[in-house]
């Protein structure tokens, strides 16, 4: 540091950092306990940067999520990129499964944090069935409320268990935001169209069905079917082998609000189309917010077909899949 008459003391200087950095103190306080001005204190604090009395490091892997933010936020024109930055390969070591548990939970965390920022009064909101739905909601502050509607954008899932379907899920996400929840009388699978059809039109549904169109916020995860079907949707539970089979002649990526996506982000063409009682995607695409959670590498093809077919526009996800979704991009 060159030394002339106008400099600062370099201990004023070190004193003003040491006790805001590290003893916490506010501005105001540090003025009064040193007699100087609150102005003086911001000017020595930046002068403590300047002179790299303090330095600020942001350790990776977390700086190389805001560099993985910035690239597919800009290359998928998306509103926002959240990319939680997962856990230590130690951790992964460990135990597997817990560690993929693990990873899906900070999705959900950062899931439940970004729509506490972004709710507002009078928002309708549209929840989808899952896991990390469902994980979402446990890490909502219940001491925030907005006067929001929620609605479910499908019906039931007769496989799921009670705690994921959406039913149930829209009726916590109400409770805990203290809002007001609507949600489909039916499970989501018809045995055929003119089934459908006749659900859609019972007053409850329809009213619900109306509310699709007023939706400025959807909320939803993703199942992958490509390149092996790890969606539980994929099941024999809910579709017979030869459903699954017609999907995959239609090159079928992933599935998001029961609609199958192929890989270029446009609805499968089978007779699953008609007997699902759900949201459009014309509809899906319309709305002005379109948060996805996923977590993990196999949903990479699934996530990537969801972008390129304008089904999001705020994405939070996690390291791995965020690095997955790259080296996608670097094939095109």
């Amino acid at each position: 540091m060159a030394i002339d008459k106008y400099n600062q003391s370099v201990f004023l200087i070190l004193k003003v950092a040491y006790l805001y950095y590290i003893e916490n103190h506010p501005q105001n306080e540090i003025a009064e306990q040193l007699g100087i001005s609150i102005t003086t204190v911001s000017r020595l604090l930046n002068k403590a940067k300047e002179d790299k009395i303090v330095e600020f490091v942001i350790r990776d892997p977390y700086i190389e999520c805001i560099r993985l933010e910035e690239k597919l936020r800009t290359f998928f024109k998306l509103k926002d990129v959240v990319i939680a930055p997962g856990i230590t390969s130690q951790q992964e070591d460990l135990d597997l499964p817990a560690a993929e548990d693990n990873v899906k939970k900070l999705v959900a965390l950062e899931g439940a944090r970004y729509l506490q920022r972004i709710i507002r009064s009078h928002d309708i909101l549209g929840v989808t069935w899952g896991s990390t739905v469902y994980h979402m909601i446990n890490y909502l502050n219940p001491s925030q409320k907005v006067d929001a509607k929620f609605v479910t954008l499908h019906g039931s899932i007769a496989c799921c268990e009670n705690e994921l379907d959406v039913r149930t899920l829209v009726s916590r996400m109400a409770k805990a935001f203290s809002g007001e929840n609507y949600y489909l009388l039916t499970d989501a699978l018809m045995s055929s169209k003119s089934a459908a059809d006749i659900m859609k039109q019972e007053r409850n549904n329809r009213k619900v069905f109306e509310m699709f169109s007023r939706i400025n916020v959807s909320i939803s995860g993703i199942g992958s079917f490509y390149p092996s079907p790890t969606s539980v949707l994929a099941g024999p539970e809910f579709m017979t082998p030869e459903e699954l089979d017609a999907l995959k002649r239609e090159r079928v990526a992933g599935d998001i609000a029961l609609r199958f996506i192929d890989q270029e982000g446009n609805e499968c063409r089978t007779d699953l189309q008609d007997r699902m009682i759900t949201i459009d995607l014309d509809q899906l695409r319309k709305i002005e917010t379109k948060i996805v959670m996923a977590s993990g590498e196999a949903k990479a093809h699934a996530v990537y077909s969801a972008l390129k077919g304008n089904l999001i526009n705020v994405l939070i996800i996690d390291y791995k899949l965020a690095v997955a979704l790259i080296s996608l991009m670097a094939e095109l």
